[in-house]
């Protein structure tokens, strides 16, 4: 709660703004659930990107790979350990910070002197951004399956993240390869505390999560979540009776029609000697209008659920779930 104090000091840049209008056009490849987050939010992002900042002047972080001259005039960017090793005669397996300062590089421009790494760490949402080749150790390892599995088929993430990971994930995978890093995005909403301010450990605003799956059970609050302007990339007001309304109002009445079902299916067995087997012949063989229609329409909703479901619809699914 104190304030910052801002100074300016040099950066090392990504220039963005050479490939902007690349970005731009793979971004038109994707496809986003909301579409208007794309097509407003993230479209009018990227048409005014700028150079991107991508040290800080911090002790944790990964190490920027650039050794230089004292007078800037010689600089080399490392691509690898073993290139490393190959220009400065010393091999690491700890790439932090305290261990590769310490490695120099003889000069070739200034036979005599050496080069040293830069004191700057990355940004963290470089690291973000690098996150579909850094899990495979791309391109050192797994080239084959990381090839196979790029771009990703989808991600999903916070509304938040249009000008974070989306777009750190879009700058990278078209700096070097000229294509999106996903094909498919779900874009969440944001869930707020039940007077509309962030979430806060400090100020214990929100209910225990642990809790209100204690008491409610994992897949009220799940449903909760999804049948809320969370997934369309609207705010939600977390409210507790909100849960324990999905447990009277859904849970409850299908746990009792179940129920109902079960009993007079053993009044049925108990009373004929049969094991009841269900029988999809009897089903599309029936007669009876309201089993007629009790077949139609699940099927009907079968259909529906899996066409939502292949276009990333989350928020229309459930409404019909529970209708």
């Amino acid at each position: 709660d104190t304030p910052l104090i801002y100074k300016a000091v040099p950066s090392w840049f990504v220039k963005v703004e050479e490939i902007r209008d690349k970005i731009v056009e793979n971004n038109k490849k994707t496809y986003w659930v909301p579409n208007q987050v794309k097509e407003g939010r993230f479209h009018s992002w990227l048409t005014d990107a700028r150079d991107w900042a991508v040290s800080r002047n911090r002790f944790w972080g990964t190490p920027i790979p650039i050794w230089c001259s004292e007078s800037m005039d010689e600089v080399v960017c490392i691509g690898s350990v073993d290139e490393l090793a190959e220009l400065s005669g010393v091999r690491v397996t700890d790439l932090h910070k305290d261990v590769v300062d310490e490695i120099t590089i003889p000069s070739k421009k200034n036979p005599g002197t050496v080069l040293r790494r830069v004191d700057e760490v990355f940004d963290c949402w470089f690291e973000s951004g690098s996150m579909p080749y850094a899990q495979k150790h791309y391109p050192f390892e797994n080239k084959e399956s990381f090839e196979d599995g790029f771009p990703a088929d989808f991600i999903a993430e916070g509304l938040d993240q249009t000008r974070g990971w989306f777009y750190t994930l879009m700058v990278l995978s078209t700096a070097l390869f000229d294509k999106p890093a996903f094909k498919n995005l779900i874009v969440n909403g944001l869930v707020l505390a039940g007077d509309g301010k962030k979430m806060s450990k400090r100020l214990k605003n929100y209910p225990d999560p642990n809790l209100v799956i204690d008491k409610y059970g994992a897949d009220a609050l799940r449903m909760y979540l999804i049948n809320s302007p969370v997934v369309r990339a609207e705010s939600l007001k977390f409210q507790e009776p909100g849960v324990l309304g999905v447990v009277k109002e859904v849970f409850l009445p299908l746990y009792n029609a179940f129920r109902f079902f079960s009993q007079n299916l053993e009044r049925l067995e108990a009373n004929t000697g049969t094991k009841f087997v269900p029988s999809k012949d009897k089903v599309s063989a029936a007669t009876n209008p309201t089993d007629v229609w009790i077949s139609a329409a699940t099927q009907g909703l079968i259909k529906f659920v899996h066409e939502e479901m292949t276009a990333y619809r989350l928020y229309t699914v459930m409404p019909a779930l529970v209708s």
